[in-house]
């Protein structure tokens, strides 16, 4: 009798879980359907605050309702996120005041200036220039750039990336990898904290992961950035960033060499120094309250279902800007990030065809103003649907794989989570395995909507797409990746081929079912590892 009580359950379990059970209902097809769609230029590139937005909003609410999906927001399919867009419009020159010599820098040339504060103006007349090394305050690395240096009301000039850029000593911030400190919104944060009036960031292309063409993008373009009114928060009056050949004029007008100081703050010990330098310039800013939108949906669990797992992709892009060559000026962004959205749309997709319901609650989260400074996500972190401490995991798709099946797939931020366990386990029943971020320098781990989750302590796993081809190997895939960075990544040539190979897609858009699969059955909560930064923000679950 007892054996066949164990028998019976044991074949309960097994019905509930069935490894196989949803992954036909991802294909390709669908896959081509949904991002052909959201990058037409039907949807305007999908800006915030456009028609382009509401086209989107409208469609993925009539997706969910088509998958069968129930609102994500009470009666809802929206999350309201007050937003507020910052319209700079600056002088076309800065002018350098120097013991040496006198230099005038040009805007979108030499320099991108802009301002998260909601005044009419940005006015810098005669402001003291600081050098303060990489603009780090790192306690748990015995680091502090700003030691009895006295930035306030002071303009602070940094080093982009971190002290361990180039170095092979991980112990040392992370060597070669990215830290947060080295992020470009870390250097804004950490100067407010300091008191600076304005902060701009050196740029140098390999430690940074993108040339300044990406930063010239901003050259007064609007900037959008969560509502600040009631929070009482400091922000720099100016931020921005320099070219490497006109931070090398500034230093010169100072009877300086910057390759010199740019290696000596590299060592422990270094003391920042005022360039006794002054700087001159101004920018007009116009500024709109509005409101944009995340899109949720979910599933509720059988039994569970106050317990979370949340898929994010962020839906929106670029909207119309800068034409290109050809003349289009569309910023359709197809693999960054209609491949994403598309994505998860195939996973729910997979789940709403489980025949047995997941346990565990699974909420689909298209999230606002990614690639504005992530703010969609940082909303819902901040305001969250669903409470922080039972939410078990985020997994994020921003990218999509257009070159064919991989062998590897690769993790952003591997090491970080257990997360990374489970996604090795179902890697390795497609013949596949895990691979490091091949270019760790550029801080993926902090520049996409699963970093907001980690910062509240949720487990969040995000994936590449690989490198290694089954076919072509890993200098093809090497060199596909640096042909999208070159000549489609944020530009209007990010759009929609029919001829993609979405077979590497499929895989793992299937990868991601089957980890949130596994998540949504079992009873264990996925934990950081021990060597995390987050580890400490979450306690363990029993």
């Amino acid at each position: 009798m007892m054996l066949l009580v164990l028998l019976a359950l044991t074949a309960c379990k097994h019905d509930a879980y069935n490894s196989d059970d949803g992954l036909a209902a991802i294909t390709p097809t669908g896959l081509a359907a949904t991002i052909q769609s959201l990058a037409s230029d039907e949807f305007q590139g999908r800006r915030p605050f456009t028609a382009g937005e509401k086209t989107t909003l409208t469609y993925l609410e009539e997706q969910f309702k088509t998958l069968g999906l129930e609102p994500g927001n009470g009666t809802s399919y929206l999350q309201e996120v007050p937003m507020v867009e910052i319209l700079p419009t600056a002088d076309t020159t800065m002018a350098v005041k120097s013991t040496k010599k006198n230099i005038t820098l040009s805007g979108f040339k030499d320099y991108v200036l802009w301002s998260q504060r909601t005044d009419s103006l940005l006015s810098w007349k005669d402001e003291e220039l600081v050098f303060a090394g990489f603009g780090i305050v790192a306690p748990e690395y015995n680091w502090n750039d700003y030691k009895d240096l006295d930035v306030k009301n002071k303009i602070v000039l940094v080093l982009v990336n971190d002290p361990g850029f180039g170095g092979e000593d991980t112990t040392f911030f992370k060597g070669n990898t990215m830290t947060y400190y080295g992020r470009w919104t870390y250097k804004f944060e950490e100067a407010a904290r300091q008191g600076a009036k304005g902060c701009l960031v050196i740029h140098n292309t390999v430690p940074a992961g993108y040339g300044f063409w990406v930063v010239q993008n901003s050259w007064n373009a609007p900037h959008l950035y969560l509502d600040p009114r009631g929070k009482n928060q400091y922000f720099c009056e100016g931020v921005g960033w320099t070219s490497m050949p006109a931070t090398e004029k500034l230093f010169e007008a100072a009877g300086l060499n910057f390759g010199e100081w740019q290696s000596k703050a590299r060592q422990p010990g270094f003391k920042g120094f005022s360039l006794n330098t002054k700087v001159s310039t101004q920018v007009k800013l116009k500024t709109t309250y509005n409101k944009s939108y995340n899109a949720i949906a979910k599933i509720t669990g059988s039994e569970k279902p106050d317990e979370y797992i949340i898929y994010t992709a962020h839906w929106d892009h670029f909207g119309i800007g800068k034409p290109n060559d050809a003349g289009d000026s569309i910023y359709n962004g197809a693999v960054d990030n209609a491949g994403g959205v598309a994505t998860m749309m195939e996973i729910a997709k997979g789940f709403k065809a489980l025949k047995n319901k997941p346990k565990r609650s699974i909420v689909f989260l298209a999230v606002t103003a990614e690639e504005q400074g992530l703010w969609g996500s940082a909303y819902y972190a901040q305001n969250p649907v669903y409470p922080v401490g039972q939410t078990v995991a985020n997994i994020n798709i921003d990218f999509t794989n257009v070159y064919g099946r991989m062998k590897d797939i690769t993790v952003i931020g591997l090491g970080q989570s257990e997360l990374d366990d489970y996604l090795k386990e179902e890697a390795t029943k497609q013949g596949r395995y895990l691979a490091p971020d091949p270019n760790p320098v550029a801080g993926m781990y902090f520049r996409s909507d699963h970093f907001n989750f980690a910062k509240v302590g949720i487990p969040a796993l995000f994936s590449g797409n690989g490198i290694d081809h089954v076919d072509k190997g890993k200098d093809f895939g090497r060199e596909a990746e640096a042909e999208y960075t070159k000549n489609r990544y944020h530009q209007p040539n990010d759009q929609f081929d029919a001829q993609w190979d979405l077979s590497g897609a499929v895989e793992d858009a299937k990868l991601m079912l089957q980890v949130g699969k596994r998540l949504s059955f079992e009873e264990k909560w996925p934990q950081w590892k021990s060597t995390s930064e987050f580890k400490s923000l979450r306690e363990p679950k029993k």
